[in-house]
This record gives structure tokens, C-alpha cells and sequence, in this order.
């Protein structure tokens, strides 16, 4: 399993020959001004919650793949009525794709699109894939409901937001990755705009503090598993 970070909340998973976005906003992050959209490959987009940094290069990317977008149902099928693709999900239900078992979970967060109407229930994504498993959180606050995960699934890797006022921040996301039992993060949801700035060394210290591992990756970079 390869994990590539392509800036905000960005982030690409290759299952061998199948590719996975999810929650792609590229165009509008000066950040990520080197990453061309149209070289990007998708099978599938996972969609945590519907606002515009999550959702904003959707549908140039799904017509030009016919990548199938997974999310809840409220997402799902406002992209259908654009001819999109897409298979619904609701909070604690479990689908096996090709690529492996999704769990959609609980978000404290909110979710509208960027003309205001209902974006359904914000969540976050559990895969199970190639014997690794990922926690996705999405945005989300720090919720009790994480020490759900470790009751079914043993995870390889947290994905958690770090950059605090909108999402959670460097101390709670330290207790998330308590609460889901894994030491192994990678933050995202940072240092996009000035709200979410963050001191990654002052980080990456407080995780290293707890005997955790928190990973930043530039913009492009990648992981695996």
C-alpha cells in the first residue's frame, strides 16, 4: 500500500494496480501548485465531508476516470445528478470493494457545500487492504467514538488532521491515536491557511514525547506500508 500526500487533506492510495483519492482539493492550494490534477489516476474518491477543500476538484477528476466516489449518501448523490458515479455509505456500515473492506465512521464536524445546502454527516474512512489497515479520520474533533476502531480492527496507520480551529489539534490528536490504540501517524489538515499553521517540529517532538511516530510529508511525497 502506497500513501501519497498531495497538501490539505489530500491524499492518494495505490492498492497494486487499483488508485484511491480522496478528499481532493489541489487546484486552489498554491501549496500544491505542482501537482497536475489531470496526470492524477482514480479508481475510486473517498469523500469525508462535503466542504469545498474537500470536494473542489471532484468532478474534473471523476469524468475524466469514471472513478466511482464513495461517501455518504447525501454526497454520493449529489454527484450522481452530475452523471457521476457513486456508491452511498452511512455511518458504521462496512462495503467490500476490490480493493479491500471500507468502514465509514463517525466525524464530529460539519458538512455543506459550497452553496450552502446539506452535505449530510461528516465521517472518516476505516480500509482494510493488502493486510494493512488505515484509519482516515477526516475532519473531526477528538471523540470517544475512536475507541471504537481498535474493537474490530488492529491499525498500521492513523491519518489524522493536526492543524487545530477547524479540526483538532497537535494535543488531541496525540489522545486520538490513544484511543484507536496506533502510534504510527501521519497528520494532514495543516498549514494550508493561516488558521491551521502549525510548528511541525514543536509536533513532531510532543508525538516522539509520547513514543509516537507523527509523519509530515511534503506535498507529493509518498509513503508505504
Amino acid at each position: 500500500m502506497k500513501i501519497t500526500f498531495y497538501g490539505h487533506a489530500s491524499l492518494g492510495i495505490e492498492f497494486e494496480d487499483v488508485h484511491i483519492l480522496v478528499d481532493p482539493f489541489i487546484t486552489a492550494n498554491p501549496n500544491a501548485s505542482h501537482i497536475n490534477i489531470e496526470t492524477l489516476k482514480a479508481d475510486y474518491i473517498l469523500l469525508t465531508h462535503a466542504h469545498q477543500d474537500h470536494i473542489l476538484d471532484v468532478e474534473a477528476i471523476a469524468k475524466r476516470t469514471d472513478a466511482v466516489i464513495i461517501s455518504n449518501y447525501e454526497i454520493v448523490t449529489h454527484f450522481q445528478k452530475l452523471g457521476l458515479e457513486g456508491h452511498p455509505m452511512n455511518h458504521g456500515g462496512s462495503w467490500e470493494f476490490e480493493f479491500g473492506m471500507v468502514k465509514y465512521v463517525n466525524a464530529i464536524h460539519t458538512s455543506s457545500f459550497p452553496d450552502g445546502s446539506y452535505g449530510g454527516q461528516p465521517g472518516g474512512f476505516v480500509i482494510e487492504g493488502e493486510h494493512k489497515n488505515i484509519y482516515i479520520a477526516g475532519d473531526t474533533a477528538l471523540t470517544f467514538d475512536m475507541k471504537l476502531i481498535p474493537l474490530y480492527t488492529t491499525l498500521d496507520l492513523a491519518i489524522l488532521p493536526i492543524g487545530d480551529n477547524f479540526t483538532m489539534g497537535i494535543d488531541d490528536a496525540i489522545l486520538a491515536s490513544d484511543f484507536v490504540e496506533c502510534d504510527k501517524v501521519l497528520g494532514y489538515h495543516y498549514d494550508t491557511f493561516g488558521y491551521i499553521e502549525i510548528d511541525q517540529e514543536v509536533a513532531k517532538r510532543k508525538f516522539f514525547d509520547r513514543n509516537k511516530d507523527l509523519m509530515l510529508l511534503e506535498i507529493g511525497e509518498s509513503l508505504e506500508l
